[in-house]
C-alpha cells in the first residue's frame, strides 16, 4: 500500500474542504491516488462545496530576496484570497521565506508548505510566478517593494568598471531606477526591445489618428512620428521622464550623467515589475 502523507492528506482536504480523516481513509481507500480520492469522497458526499482550491487568490503580496553582495535578487508574487489574509504576518514570512529559497535554489518546490498554509490560514494560497536574477560581469541587483506590498521591482544595472559598483552615487541610481519602474510602470528597457508587432499596432493607431484629418500629406509622417516618439516615452523605461527630478530629464538622461561623473558606462539591463492580481505576460 502507498504511504499516505501529512502533505498528501492535506492537498486533498484543500482540494475537497473534507474533514481530516475523510480524506485519510479516502486516499487508503484508492492507494494514494489523489483523482480517485476525490471521486470517493465525491460519492460518500464528504466533499463540501465552495472549495478553496476553486477560490480565486487575486489579493496577496509581493516579496523580495536580494543575496548582501547585491549579485542576485528574486521577485515573487504569492496569492491569497482576502487582502486581510494578504496583512497576516504569518503569510508574509511566508513570502519572504519563498523568496529567499528561490534564491539558494531556483527549482525549490513549496508544495507541502504550501498546503500547510492553506490548512492553518484557511484560504487558497498560490504561488504564481517568480523572477530570479543574477549578475553577469561588473553590476548590481537591486529590488523594491512598494508600501503595501502590491507592486514591487527587480532590476539589473551593469557598470563597465568593478569600482564603479561600490561607488555610492552607484548605489543611489540603482536604488532611483527601481523607483523609476514602480512609478512609471514601463514595459521595456529601450525601443529596441520593443517588439515589432506592438510598434506596428501603434503606427497603424496613429495613422488612423483624427489628428491627421486634412493635413497635407508631407505634414502626416512628421505627425507619426511625434506620437509614436510619445508612446516610447511611456512604454520604454529609459524614454520616460525621470520622475525624481519632475521629469525635466529623462532616465538616459539621468543615467548618462552620472556614468559621466564615474568615468564610466553604466547599462540597464533588464527588470521586471510585478504587480499583484494582474495577469502576466504571455
Amino acid at each position: 500500500m502507498a504511504e499516505i502523507t501529512a502533505a498528501a492528506v492535506m492537498k486533498l482536504r484543500e482540494m475537497t474542504n473534507a474533514g481530516m480523516m475523510d480524506c485519510k481513509n479516502a486516499l487508503k481507500e484508492t492507494g494514494g491516488n489523489m483523482e480517485a480520492a476525490v471521486d470517493y469522497l465525491r460519492k460518500k458526499g464528504a466533499v463540501t462545496a465552495g472549495t478553496k482550491s476553486t477560490k480565486e487568490a487575486r489579493e496577496g503580496v509581493i516579496a523580495q530576496y536580494i543575496a548582501p553582495d547585491g549579485r542576485l535578487g528574486v521577485l515573487v508574487e504569492v496569492n491569497s484570497q482576502t487582502d486581510f489574509v494578504a496583512r497576516n504576518q504569518m503569510f508574509q514570512d511566508f513570502a519572504n521565506d519563498v523568496a529567499k529559497r528561490l534564491a539558494a535554489d531556483p527549482k525549490a518546490n513549496f508544495e507541502a508548505e504550501r498546503v500547510n498554509m492553506v490548512a492553518a490560514i484557511r484560504e487558497n494560497i498560490q504561488i504564481p510566478r517568480h523572477a530570479r536574477m543574477e549578475v553577469s560581469g561588473n553590476g548590481m541587483v537591486a529590488g523594491y517593494i512598494h508600501t503595501g506590498a502590491k507592486v514591487g521591482v527587480l532590476v539589473e544595472v551593469g557598470a563597465g568598471k568593478e569600482s564603479t559598483v561600490s561607488n555610492d552615487e552607484f548605489k543611489q541610481l540603482v536604488r532611483d531606477i527601481t523607483l523609476q519602474i514602480a512609478a512609471g510602470h514601463p514595459y521595456a528597457v529601450s525601443r529596441e526591445q520593443v517588439p515589432a508587432d506592438i510598434v506596428a499596432k501603434e503606427r497603424e493607431i496613429a495613422t488612423q489618428s483624427d489628428r491627421l484629418k486634412g493635413k497635407p500629406p508631407q505634414a502626416i509622417e512628421k505627425i507619426v512620428q511625434g506620437m509614436l516618439e510619445k508612446f516610447y516615452q511611456t512604454y520604454c523605461l529609459v524614454d520616460q521622464g525621470f520622475v525624481k527630478k519632475n521629469s525635466e530629464i529623462s532616465v538616459k538622461e539621468h543615467v548618462g550623467g552620472i556614468a559621466k561623473q564615474l568615468g564610466d558606462e553604466i547599462t540597464i539591463r533588464r527588470f521586471v515589475r510585478f504587480q499583484v492580481g494582474e495577469t502576466p505576460a504571455a
